[in-house]
């Protein structure tokens, strides 16, 4: 991907960096060859980014452009937000307090260059705030309070307020971020960037390392230059056309801001925000599938007010399930009155409204996963040995699963492959995991799930690499969509 580094005057600039094209705002606001370019990261380094200034328009028009400007005009509008800088304080105190605990002085500014700091106890701090407020120089000031640190401040550094002593600094920092983080070769050419979100250290990862291999690999057949990233990654959404998480999503999680992120950036994400907020509450799913005749075991929303209905309109053996509960986590099974109650006041504590649901005892869940609208796989996933769910977790919390068979969807139930499409379409476009399970003909939807797992040699049984490639395909189509929807109408003279 090209790289421009745009300033006020190149012949100021003292900073040089290896494979990066300095280029003045005016040249690149005005000369016809900037405003033809595709693919371009543009880092605006402009001494001011006042509304209607150089460096204010220079963002403009490179996401006018389809250009990928830092910072963009949203991130420009967040740095004049008190709000924000509270927002943030308060999302990183723990990490505040902790890096300028030995701190003697009652305020603290903190030089933030492309998310590095010179000072090795900050780099972890000037990370996240870069990745909050992405500006490739920052300054951050800190005032200390009766109740501890707190951020009163965030701007960013004209170039020419930076240091001589730390131009060497900015220049290495500069090299290392414009460089990035390959981990796989890049092709000769490839026509877009796509980023695959991935925590290593997860128990419950919805892709296993071969799996994600296998993605980079389809992608790179497909002309997409695929990159593993991490959590501290934030920042580089903006460099990717793409994010795909394959990470366990949650809403109050770093995978739902890297959604929104992405989403606000004009990227294509999947799993993308709406899709995780949906598939994250039960409550939700409940409503929606009532609303529209989805077929479910008998349900009840349980509030303090309608808790003692459940014995009488579900029934024992049941259900009970957190809002947010995923993995078999949240979920409890409940044999009678007097563990209904106490089960019911332990959850009612940590939610207002709780799911109820009739037990259903099956030997295997199916899951069809469905993307864009279109079924994928089609597996029965098991019960764990001598337990009443797919996952089974024990008191030293380690975890045991049952079998997997895998079946082409053709080869599934029609009304149940049928069944889950329906749930899923009413969700989104997304990649999803419809749960059912099935008593003679009869089949219910037990949960719509975002981010579904996706393993070598469990759910790519049947199709092999195939399904990556579809997967992938569906990535390519949408990105090339949205590319041609911002160049906008061709006018022929």
């Amino acid at each position: 991907m090209a790289v421009l580094l745009v300033v006020d005057n190149p012949a100021n600039w003292a900073l040089r960096i290896p494979g990066v094209e300095l280029v003045g705002a005016r040249a690149y606001l005005t000369e016809p060859r900037y405003t033809e370019l595709r693919g371009i990261t543009a880092y605006n380094l402009c001494r001011s980014y006042a509304y209607q200034s150089l460096g204010y328009y220079v963002s403009m028009l490179a996401e006018a452009r389809g250009h990928r400007p830092q910072p963009s005009i949203s991130t420009i509008q967040d740095l004049k937000m008190q709000a924000l800088w509270r927002i943030a304080s308060e999302d990183l105190a723990e990490m505040i307090q902790r890096a300028l605990a030995p701190i003697r002085s009652r305020e603290f500014t903190l030089s933030i260059y492309f998310g590095r700091s010179l000072a090795q106890r900050y780099r972890r701090l000037s990370l996240h705030l870069f990745n909050q407020f992405q500006a490739p120089l920052l300054r951050a000031r800190f005032v200390k309070r009766r109740e501890g640190w707190q951020l009163e401040g965030i701007r960013p550094i004209p170039a020419n307020e930076i240091p001589d002593s730390h131009r060497p600094f900015v220049a290495e920092a500069a090299t290392a971020h414009f460089g990035g983080r390959r981990r796989w070769p890049r092709r000769r050419d490839p026509r877009y960037d796509l980023a695959i979100l991935h925590d290593p250290r997860e128990q419950t990862a919805p892709s296993c390392p071969s799996a994600l291999s296998r993605f980079v690999r389809a992608a790179h057949r497909l002309g997409l230059d695929a990159e593993l990233i991490g959590k501290d990654d934030y920042g580089r959404l903006a460099e990717f056309d793409a994010l795909f998480i394959r990470q366990t999503t949650a809403v109050n999680h770093h995978t739902y801001r890297f959604a929104r992120r992405a989403a606000a950036e004009g990227r294509v994400v999947v799993d993308d925000p709406t899709s995780i907020v949906r598939c994250a509450n039960k409550v939700y799913l409940a409503e929606l599938f009532e609303r529209f005749s989805i077929p479910v075991p008998r349900t009840l929303i349980v509030h303090r007010q309608n808790r003692d209905r459940v014995s009488r309109e579900i029934g024992l053996p049941c259900v009970l399930k957190q809002p947010d509960s995923s993995f078999s986590r949240g979920i409890v099974k409940v044999h009678d009155a007097g563990t209904l109650e106490i089960e019911l006041g332990r959850l009612l504590e940590d939610s207002e409204l709780v799911i109820a649901q009739e037990f259903v005892p099956t030997e295997f869940d199916w899951r069809v996963g469905i993307f864009d609208h279109q079924p994928l796989y089609v597996c029965r996933y098991h019960m764990a040995h001598r337990h009443w769910q797919v996952l089974r977790h024990d008191a030293g919390g380690r975890m045991t699963a049952g079998r997997v068979e895998t079946l082409a969807v053709e080869a599934a139930p029609r009304h149940v492959v049928q069944t889950a499409v329906r749930a899923a379409d009413l969700i989104g476009d997304g990649l999803y995991g419809v749960d059912l399970k099935q008593r003679g003909r009869h089949c219910t939807v037990i949960e719509v799930n975002d981010n579904p797992n996706l393993e070598a040699g469990y759910e790519d049984r049947v199709l092999g690499r195939s399904l990556y490639d579809r997967i992938l395909a569906v990535f390519l189509a949408r990105i090339e969509r949205r590319k041609s929807r911002d160049a906008g109408p061709r006018t022929t003279p």
